[in-house]
């Protein structure tokens, strides 16, 4: 047998695949013992660093943030990163994975929008931000949730956490055993609200990555997160993520303490392509809303996707060992979809690998070969190349009449 190889465009390099499954692509990427052995970054200055560039693919891009993470939706790759892996004080951003545990026990069905949870005299003395929960009264969870994400409510976050779990403690044992099924290693949670404590931390490719998590797992919920504005009892409240409240993007969230500075975590879709965002670190609410729309901007504007190949295409017609067809077409066996830089397209090296000639019979639907893309830095990503047809295997007067032939 020959292996065969059949490079059908040639050119400069791809960036990456987006034809492999959420949890295969976006699973957050930690960089080993440096950023498990990181101290929580919790007495350090809100915005140091700020001269340091982001890395990104085409090249470095300033940012004020401290720490910065952008991910691509579709192919979970990592558009942009600043001490992507550093854990950092997330404050509110914590209530992502509130709304997480929340939403699962939701969908399970251990828990109902229209459930009425008791107000504790602990939720009700909640200092921070609140959304004005009654003491002795019960709430509904769904005007809780859009209480948590919308007005950022540490009260609301408290009558979740007490609702599903009987207490807060137990509640965040449920929220870092949902980190660690996650992957996310380089965050652990002291409370459901994001108040500054001690060993309270995520990191920005955490918090990324959550998102992503969020709008992939619960579609039905994540609605909650683009409302511009919640009321609740006689007190209107705006969303604090500037980017929604513009109509930029539809999610997700903000947060603030004086260690960590001010973040934000945002994710918009435009043209078929979704981009998440997480930044924090910054100097002032109008810095964050600032840097987050430049930064969203620029990831929209310096990539693209673009379809290689739709499953089904015919890419070769390769040759049959003893078979009634000599030839059987090789199809893709699933779209494939290259997220680039803008302008790259006409340079990607894709090649077609299979080892030829194949032996029949042959199944339709039979994986034959891969198609493959060389990616930045030796990396590749592939599809598997399928057989477009049967071949049923020649009978022996074929075979003598083939080998007579031949």
């Amino acid at each position: 047998m020959l292996q065969t190889r059949r490079f059908l465009l040639a050119g400069g390099a791809a960036l990456f695949s987006g034809a492999y499954a959420l949890d295969a692509m976006a699973r957050p990427r930690h960089h080993g013992a440096a950023a498990k052995g990181a101290a929580p970054a919790a007495a350090q200055p809100a915005v140091p660093g700020a001269d340091t560039p982001a890395t990104t693919p085409v090249g470095p891009v300033d940012t004020q943030a401290r720490w910065a993470c952008i991910l691509d939706y579709n192919s979970g790759a990592t558009l942009l990163e600043k001490n992507a892996d550093e854990r950092m004080p997330p404050s509110s951003l914590t209530k992502m994975m509130t709304a997480y545990v929340t939403f699962g026990m939701l969908k399970s069905g251990r828990l109902k929008l229209d459930q009425m949870l008791p107000v504790s005299e602990r939720a009700w003395r909640m200092q921070g931000s609140r959304m004005f929960v009654p003491l002795g009264q019960s709430v509904s969870v769904q005007d809780l949730i859009q209480g948590m994400v919308i007005q950022s409510g540490n009260d609301a976050c408290i009558v979740i956490a007490e609702g599903i779990s009987g207490s807060e403690e137990q509640f965040v044992a449920l929220m870092n055993d949902t980190a660690t099924k996650l992957g996310l290693t380089n965050s652990h949670f002291m409370n459901a609200t994001g108040w500054p404590a001690e060993n309270h931390y995520m990191s920005a490719r955490d918090v990324a990555y959550l998102a992503l998590r969020l709008i992939h797992d619960f579609p039905e919920y994540y609605h909650f997160f683009s409302e511009k504005e919640f009321m609740f009892n006689k007190i209107r409240q705006e969303n604090r993520n500037s980017l929604v409240v513009k109509g930029l993007a539809d999610g997700l969230k903000t947060g603030h303490t004086d260690a960590g500075g001010f973040g934000l975590c945002a994710s918009s879709e435009r043209e078929g392509r979704r981009v998440v965002l997480a930044v924090n670190g910054l100097p002032s609410s109008a810095a964050r809303g600032r840097e987050a729309e430049r930064l969203m901007g620029w990831a929209f504007a310096n990539f693209e996707t673009a379809q290689i190949v739709s499953k089904g295409d015919v890419l070769e017609q390769a040759p049959v060992w003893m078979g009634v067809t000599q030839t059987v077409p090789l199809v893709a066996a699933q779209d494939f979809k290259i997220l680039l830089p803008h302008g790259w397209r006409n340079g990607t090296h894709l090649a077609l690998d299979y080892n030829g000639p194949i032996i029949a019979p042959v199944q339709v639907g039979q994986v034959v070969g891969q198609l493959t893309v060389a990616l930045p830095g030796g990396r590749q990503a592939s599809i598997p190349v399928q057989a477009g047809q049967s071949v049923p295997a020649l009978g022996f007067l074929g075979r003598a009449a083939r080998r007579l032939h031949l």
